[in-house]
């Protein structure tokens, strides 16, 4: 279904939606329009499943306040992907785990922002940070030198530097030279690494795949810079939508725009489908 495609009454949409800025607010509330909307597209047979950043542990909440069921759920920017099994704790086992070394990407940056706090989560899902990493999930984490960072394989690796501003974080990290892995900037100042060539178009093609659901009947919804691949992979047959406040480099490869988060955009954008 492109851009300006009849509506999917009688097809079954894949419906990948961002969480933070996309979902739900910036205080983890959820509008009483999106809610409804999501319901609504379910009930409509679509297949509605998470890709966001967040890890499983912290999407899981999410996933559960929507009552989603999906098959899969990818995670950690592609690097997880988990698939429903009935067997499993909670409901979802890990089914694709990309991880990769830390080492030489930790060395690149550390002196690039020798002041940045730093969190590796490994294929488990186990958080290993350095001291000033406050503002994430560290329920299931422990505090560690920076050296002792790179004892593990990782999924992600997230860097944060909150003294620089958006502009000024955006030039440092241009100056990195990282190689070997894929990179997303947040929308202050934080990085969020993966293995080279992983981003949430990758795990969810592989989705798609295995769904059997044709391009042409995707949805890919996001606002931020992690979702960039996502939404050119999207709209390249199928739809491929920014939420009105994301950066305009994002909104650039989109095929649609809608209302902000504040707004209930998504709420807009499902109900046109």
């Amino acid at each position: 279904m492109n851009a300006s495609a009849p509506d999917g009454a009688g097809r079954r949409l894949l419906i990948a939606l961002d969480v933070d800025g996309t979902l739900i607010h910036e205080d983890e509330t959820v509008g009483q329009a999106v809610r409804e909307a999501v319901t609504r597209a379910r009930a409509a047979g679509h297949e509605v499943m998470l890709a966001t950043g967040r890890s499983w542990e912290t999407a899981r909440p999410i996933h559960e306040t929507f009552g989603l069921d999906s098959e899969f759920v990818v995670c950690a920017n592609g690097a997880l992907t988990m698939r429903r099994d009935e067997t499993a704790d909670e409901g979802y086992r890990r089914e694709f785990v990309e991880t990769f070394d830390p080492t030489e990407v930790l060395r690149t940056i550390r002196p690039h922002l020798p002041s940045g706090s730093f969190m590796v989560e490994d294929p488990t899902g186990f958080r290993r940070y350095t001291a000033g990493m406050t503002d994430w999930e560290l329920v299931n984490a422990e505090e560690v030198s920076f050296e002792e960072l790179s004892d593990h394989p990782a999924t992600r690796v997230v860097v944060v530097s909150p003294q620089h501003d958006e502009e000024q974080f955006l030039s440092i990290v241009e100056r990195m030279g990282l190689h070997k892995v894929s990179y997303a900037i947040g929308w202050t100042a934080w990085l969020d690494i993966a293995p080279d060539g992983v981003n949430k178009a990758t795990a969810l093609e592989r989705v798609r795949a295995a769904l059997d659901i044709p391009l042409s009947d995707v949805v890919a919804v996001g606002d931020g810079r992690n979702d960039i691949d996502m939404l050119t992979w999207a709209a390249s047959q199928g739809v491929g939508a920014a939420m009105g406040q994301a950066p305009d480099e994002v909104k650039a490869v989109a095929s649609r725009v809608v209302g902000t988060v504040v707004e209930d955009g998504l709420a807009e954008l499902l109900d046109s489908l």
